[in-house]
């Protein structure tokens, strides 16, 4: 199961357990079930402090992680492999006494926490997305003896995948009821929990002193913008809902200039890692909902807490485009998705559209077409918009069918799930339905600047107008990045987006 390399790796982390743990392995005869055994054995052969046991839990093949001696707390059903390889080596070494990096005062609020608290987590070992809400989950089970957290394959598990009708992933499960869906931080899982939790951290950040530059958004942009004001040696804040915003969400990276390859969650970690080299106070799980000007420019969130702040810059990003149809709501997350790696493996075998032929799009229908029974590409115009060498490729794809001119006019269900798509064409206006499992939504980015459309010019798309120097139309107010104007949305130009905002930005402080 594991190459030297990986073998070498891992030997190398298992070093730093300090207490001895327990491996519960539960198989049956089939081919996964070996591959696990094989994997678990590979493990404690790296180290004396690890041994392993015969189990029978309900979901086979799974491997519980727990101290030696104790019930275990933390179950992986299924071969934690690919996306999910890092969360079974955290699982090793803090149930094995290494000391987790998360916020110390967020661990005691874990700690803390009063009653049962038995959470499953439905994944594919496909989805960037899932091992965030893994890992939180297992940390949480490893702090307290209350809380007990189960990896679901749902590629392996396709009947209980069908029971609870589980079309997206991650989705997570609290004593038997939906908990939650989609990417999640350890912060915004405990605050869930803790309902007196938001209400104590609002008001903790009322009483904030103001801030130089505080910087709203924390993808590529604002990572930029806030290196670069720190830099300046002025009092910098960053306040987001979550570190990395849309690039979290970006599996393969290829143009980011003297990196050949990497993956948005990596990325993210090395900006992240490098935001917090400054002094910069940096708050999560918090998301902007107005913004006005006084003597200080403030910004009021959602949680009704206000921050203060002589300059501030706008980097919020830019979310998927949602088709606006009848039924699209209602069976988001029940057969209508917006991420082709995440939640592919869910659809095995059946059949799915994508709409939109942009690069996006097209790509999505490459990726699905090795995964899905066949693919139904639908554009809205005459052409596609992807690089040619993607369209030949889905075009040579036996499973791939690719209609133009077609209009989604309505996504059909059964009250449950996606039966099918109802679409007009546009030619002869004629309908046409698509029998379907799922729906992929690739039709492009949506602004986040619906809160401030009282405050600053926007564009008719609702994009932020700059100037040259990232200035809008609010004196000590600047934007920078996918949420702004300029015309393309690359990382690599946010970044350059993000510094001339935090320069502008600068450039205005000294001159008033």
């Amino acid at each position: 199961m594991l190459d030297a390399n990986l073998k070498q790796q891992l030997n190398a982390y298992l070093q730093n357990i300090v207490t001895p743990i327990e491996l519960t392995l539960t198989t049956n005869e089939s081919a996964k079930s070996q591959e696990l055994a094989e994997l678990t054995n590979e493990i404690a052969e790296l180290s004396h402090k690890i041994s392993v046991k015969a189990g029978s839990d309900r979901r086979a093949p799974s491997m519980a992680v727990g101290t030696a001696g104790e019930a275990p707390r933390i179950n992986f059903a299924g071969i934690p492999m690919g996306h999910e390889f890092t969360s079974l080596v955290l699982a090793l070494l803090q149930v094995g006494g290494h000391p987790s990096k998360a916020d110390a005062e967020l661990q005691e609020q874990i700690r803390n926490l009063k009653g049962e608290f038995h959470f499953e987590t439905y994944i594919s070992l496909s989805c960037q997305n899932c091992p965030d809400v893994v890992q939180a989950l297992n940390l949480m089970a490893v702090l307290n003896p209350n809380i007990t957290h189960t990896m679901i394959d749902g590629a392996l598990f396709q009947q209980e995948v069908d029971e609870r009708q589980i079309m997206a992933v991650p989705s997570v499960y609290l004593n038997g009821e939906h908990f939650g869906q989609g990417r999640m931080t350890l912060a915004e899982i405990v605050n869930k929990l803790d309902s007196g939790a938001a209400e104590q951290k609002a008001a903790a950040l009322n009483e904030k002193e103001p801030y130089e530059v505080l910087v709203v958004g924390g993808g590529p942009a604002g990572a930029s913008a806030a290196i670069y004001a720190a830099r300046k040696g002025i009092r910098t804040g960053v306040v987001a809902e979550r570190f990395g915003g849309q690039v979290m969400d970006t599996v393969g990276i290829e143009n980011f200039i003297s990196v050949p390859y990497t993956e948005g969650p990596k990325l993210v970690a090395s900006l992240e890692q490098h935001v917090k080299e400054y002094e910069v106070d940096v708050i999560t799980e918090q998301s902007a909902a107005k913004l006005s000007k006084g003597e200080l420019i403030e910004v009021e969130l959602a949680s009704g807490a206000t921050l203060k702040s002589r300059s501030v810059i706008l980097a919020t990003g830019a979310r998927w485009r949602e088709m606006n149809v009848p039924g699209e709501q209602e069976y988001r997350g029940k057969g209508v998705a917006y991420c082709p790696h995440c939640d592919g493996p869910l659809f095995k075998g059946k059949r799915v559209a994508v709409i939109g032929g942009g690069n996006s799009g097209i790509e999505a229908a490459i990726d699905l077409a090795g995964i899905v029974k066949d693919v139904t590409v639908l554009e809205f115009s005459d052409t596609l918009r992807a690089d040619d060498v993607l369209v030949k490729k889905a075009e040579s794809l036996a499973n791939v069918t690719i209609i133009k001119q077609a209009m989604t006019t309505e996504v059909l269900g059964d009250g449950n799930k996606v039966i099918g798509l109802q679409y007009k064409d546009r030619r002869t206006d004629e309908t046409h339905v698509l029998d379907l499992a799922g729906i992929f939504v690739q039709i492009g980015l949506v602004p986040n600047s619906e809160w401030l459309k009282d405050s600053l010019e926007l564009t008719e798309r609702g994009e932020i107008v700059i100037d040259g120097h990232g200035s809008t139309s609010m004196p000590g107010v600047f934007a920078a990045g996918d949420v702004t104007n300029t015309p393309y949305k690359q990382i690599i130009i946010s970044m350059g987006s993000g510094a001339t905002a935090a320069l502008g930005a600068f450039d205005h402080l000294i001159r008033n």
